[in-house]
């Protein structure tokens, strides 16, 4: 289903991308466990049949804030956007919110 709601927010409707589109969620799980932001529940696997290659989504992520941070990075790298700079900004704001916010980023600390 993750794979379906990205796809939604670019917008593409073709499977023709989803190879990429799923590189592209992976990355943006890395990007954000980088950052120590703990994303889970993000995985996809590729069958090749008569050479074409079909994407299954296995992901079982459900924090929309994690979504949305995900959609952002996507949005920002897929293929070469006019508003790179606005999108790419958009994401680093998204994770620097998660970064800071309680449950997600750095641990809180208690005086």
């Amino acid at each position: 289903m993750l794979l379906n709601t990205v796809k939604l927010s670019i917008p593409v409707s073709t499977t023709a991308y989803d190879v990429s589109i799923a590189q592209l969620i992976e990355a943006a799980a890395n990007d954000l466990r980088i950052a120590g932001i703990p994303v889970f529940g993000v995985s996809f696997s590729t069958v090749q049949d008569n050479g074409q290659i079909t994407v299954a989504d296995h992901s079982t992520i459900t924090d929309p804030s994690l979504i949305r941070a995900i959609c952002a990075y996507v949005r920002a790298h897929f293929g070469s956007p006019a508003d790179y700079d606005r999108l790419k900004a958009a994401y680093d704001e998204n994770k620097a919110q998660l970064q800071t916010a309680s449950g997600y980023g750095m641990e809180e600390s208690y005086v």
